[in-house]
């Protein structure tokens, strides 16, 4: 099984960026943690604050992987494009967030990507990608 995590903007700064809501550990730490915990998975990691990097590689990946686990980031809540290049693949998307975006501001309440996705988990921490992955066994 081949699965890609996909970061949008602003993911490269965990573990600095307000660590009160995404807590004190960076994403390439946690990747770490990630691939040995689903050894049996193969298990790619991106980041990009470009949003046509983003579709670009959703677009590249999307008809030969098992899965994409998806955290569009801020661009989830703008994004026509990246809404619009998940549901233009075969590969199932699972839409991740590390808060509730449910309990923050009004505008994080509205996902361009959720009505293509599989599914979405948010608000779990860095825990939503082990529950993402999960979801494709």
């Amino acid at each position: 099984m081949k699965i890609l995590i996909l970061n949008g903007p602003n993911l490269n700064l965990l573990g600095k960026r307000e660590p009160e809501v995404y807590g004190n550990q960076t994403f390439e730490d946690y990747f770490e943690v990630l691939k040995s915990k689903f050894k049996d998975v193969e298990l790619e990691y991106c980041q990009s604050n470009v949003e046509g990097e983003i579709i670009s590689k959703i677009q590249e990946v999307g008809f030969s992987y098992d899965g994409i686990v998806l955290n569009a980031a801020s661009y989830t809540h703008t994004s026509v494009g990246i809404g619009d290049a998940v549901k233009a693949i075969e590969t199932p998307v699972v839409e991740v967030h590390i808060s509730n975006t449910h309990k923050r501001e009004d505008f994080r309440h509205v996902s361009y990507v959720s009505s293509g996705a599989k599914g979405v988990i948010l608000g779990f921490g860095l825990q939503s990608y082990d529950l993402a992955i999960e979801s494709f066994r």
